[in-house]
């Protein structure tokens, strides 16, 4: 990772700190279906006892940042854990504490649509992200079927 990506996640983690609130543009592909490459996501300050199982959530941790859905809650440690996941992913993270947590995922903006994130993947976003988590070539189509589609919508819209 180079220096510049450093300061700028560093730089995110201080914004949403110090002001509780920021827009990202998507990079990855770990949370697929349900948030994809290019879209862009508000996040909102949250504390660890405000989220809720299923919803999607940004930490900070080993200067990257990581925007998963809670799985579960780890209260078996002394200080109480998020259990993140990807829906794309196959295996759990390692929980996630309360001074990683940054907060939650409250709107996607996909293309010109705009909504909120669900509480879970459900229907059929859940067989899909089966199928994309078995294989990063099923990944890939997808993701360029999806930029085709896009730019087909877009052009019919000029």
């Amino acid at each position: 990772m180079s220096a510049s990506e450093k300061t700028s996640k560093a730089l995110v983690e201080e914004v949403v700190r110090s002001f509780g609130k920021v827009r990202l543009r998507v990079l990855g592909t770990s949370m697929a279906p349900s948030v994809l490459p290019g879209d862009l996501i508000s996040i909102e300050r949250a504390e660890l006892n405000e989220i809720s199982l299923g919803e999607i959530v940004m930490f900070f941790r080993d200067e990257r940042l990581f925007v998963h859905r809670v799985v579960s809650r780890d209260v078996t440690r002394e200080t109480p854990c998020l259990i993140t996941r990807g829906d794309r992913l196959g295996h759990n993270d390692p929980p996630a504490t309360a001074a990683e947590l940054l907060g939650r995922v409250t709107c996607i903006e996909r293309g010109h649509r705009r909504f909120e994130p669900g509480r879970g993947v459900t229907g059929w976003n859940r067989f899909i992200a089966r199928v994309l988590r078995a294989s990063d070539l099923a990944t890939r189509a997808y993701l360029h079927f999806l930029a085709r589609t896009r730019a087909a919508e877009d052009s019919w819209a000029l």
